[in-house]
């Protein structure tokens, strides 16, 4: 029995790091992971391998999944290399400009690998010790940075679903309570619920209606109000419904203002929707998923002024602040709001260990186990530098608007956005005297063959029912000299599948 076991002990123990056996693999494991990586992204500057899905599924459907004695990481490695990593889509070259997927800084991967080695959990203290105070401060800091009062308060989230979602379960257990003195995490949500509505822009996030399903309430709950020219929240529109739903007998408890639309990157009025919550005493969440970047800028901060009036905000920063996926936060203005999601358990966070000074995480939060994705943020900060933020996504900018300026200046394109907010420009090639259905059909080949050939990855989108090409431009490392290769291809694609349709 105990030789067995001092074999078993000797086959386990290079598979961890509490013994020399596990320190040499783990050095070892990192160099040939690294190898592999860093001979990708030297020999590979496309976006794509250009493989189409049903390519790569065949592919991956032939490899077993799991091994019974065990391979080499060598092996494992190559084999990861050969189905896996080179036909990733490569966000940093800097022709990987489709959706908000943004390159990622070199501090923040290394601190991946400190997140995944140390494996601290973020739920309770005696699971994070050192790790809990980083996310403390660094919440902190976010709440100084955006401009929320002293009692503000946060919490790391996955992304912007959740936090959307937090926003709005706070909103409505906070308007519950308020309004019919109802506690909602205990007795559930009240007869009169079915009135409950929500109001955001027609061109908000899908997980406003998400979260209103989720939360019992169904995407009728979402009332959506138009944009203007700029596809900006209209807020003669937001009046109109606010007089509608008081003349139906419904009763909105929460606005979503938006800033930084998907397609777009348009910002609503903050200030005027802090306004109309304030007068009609209800919540503002601010979904800044995309546009919260901002607090960093030095030429475009004013563009959010008016998000330090929110009773809560989503922030990403797994689009413009440069971090792996997935790292984001959910801030209120008042850190009582997280009273709403509290529960406390014996074997995790009993009340009586907040007299000792023992801060459980998971009292703000709807997830339990949680990874310390502070540390990716907390190490590109200190690393890269508050001025070389603001220079890297005041780039991305200025660069959306000469962009736009250059594809509105070409014949034989229509530019929706003319002068964009923040790095999205929304475009088309349209070829004059065509049919809006063939040129319909001429943008989805083209991006389709871009793609493909891994010359460039563009998004495509729907706008009134037209077809558009979009460029999200996060890489700081794109240049207008990328841009103008992507036109010239564009032009002479589309000339092509022109050319075969007739």
């Amino acid at each position: 029995m105990n030789e067995t076991i001092n074999k078993t002990d000797f086959a386990y123990s290079q598979m961890f790091l509490n013994n020399e056996e596990g320190f040499n693999n783990y050095s070892q494991s990192l160099k040939i992971i690294e190898k592999k990586l860093t001979n990708f992204l030297k020999g590979n500057h496309s976006p794509y391998s250009g493989k189409k899905p049903y390519e790569i599924e065949a592919r991956l459907s032939g490899l077993p999944p799991a091994s019974l004695k065990g391979e080499t990481l060598e092996a494992v490695a190559d084999e990861l290399a050969e189905f896996v990593i080179n036909d990733s889509i490569n966000v940093h070259s800097p022709a990987c400009i489709g959706h908000l997927h943004c390159p990622t800084l070199i501090p923040a991967v290394a601190a991946e690998m400190v997140i995944g080695t140390l494996n601290q959990s973020m739920d309770s203290w005696d699971q994070s010790s050192a790790a809990t105070f980083v996310e403390e401060r660094l919440i902190d800091w976010l709440c100084s940075q955006v401009g929320l009062p002293e009692q503000a308060d946060g919490i790391f989230t996955s992304g912007g679903t959740q936090s959307n979602y937090m926003g709005l379960l706070l909103a409505r257990d906070a308007y519950c309570k308020k309004f019919w003195g109802v506690d909602v995490q205990q007795h559930g949500l009240p007869v009169e619920a079915n009135k409950l509505r929500i109001l955001c822009s027609e061109a908000a996030h899908f997980t406003v209606r998400k979260s209103a399903a989720q939360l019992g309430l169904g995407e009728q709950a979402v009332i959506t109000v138009k944009t203007d020219a700029n596809h900006r929240l209209s807020i003669d529109e937001l009046n109109h419904q606010m007089l509608l739903l008081e003349k139906q007998g419904l009763l909105p408890f929460a606005i979503v203002a938006t800033c930084g639309t998907t397609d777009f990157g348009s910002i609503d009025p903050l200030h005027e929707l802090s306004d109309a919550a304030r007068k009609n005493g209800i919540w503002l969440h601010v979904d800044a998923a995309y546009g919260g970047a901002m607090i960093l800028s030095k030429d475009y901060k004013d563009l959010i002024s008016g998000i330090e009036r929110a009773d809560s905000i989503t922030v990403d920063f797994h689009k413009l602040f440069y971090q792996p996926i997935s790292c984001g936060a959910f801030l209120v203005s008042d850190s009582n709001s997280f009273q709403y999601i509290q529960h406390h358990a014996d074997y995790l966070n009993p009340q009586e260990d907040e007299a000792e000074g023992m801060v459980h995480l998971v009292n703000k939060s709807v997830q339990t186990t949680r990874r310390f994705d502070a540390l990716k943020l907390w190490m590109s900060l200190k690393v890269v530098g508050l001025e070389t933020f603001a220079e890297m996504i005041d780039y991305t900018c200025h660069l959306a608007r000469e962009v736009a300026v250059k594809i509105d200046k070409e014949e034989g394109f229509t530019v929706l956005n003319k002068a964009p907010e923040l790095n999205a420009v929304v475009f088309r090639y349209n070829p004059e005297g065509e049919s809006e259905q063939l040129v319909d059909l001429l943008n989805k080949q083209i991006q389709q063959e871009l793609l493909k050939s891994g010359r460039a990855f563009l998004a495509k989108t729907r706008f009134e029912g037209q077809v558009y090409l979009k460029m999200t431009l996060l890489n700081p490392m794109t240049r207008i000299e990328h841009i103008e290769d992507i036109l010239d291809e564009i032009r002479v694609l589309g000339e092509m599948f022109k050319m075969m349709e007739e």
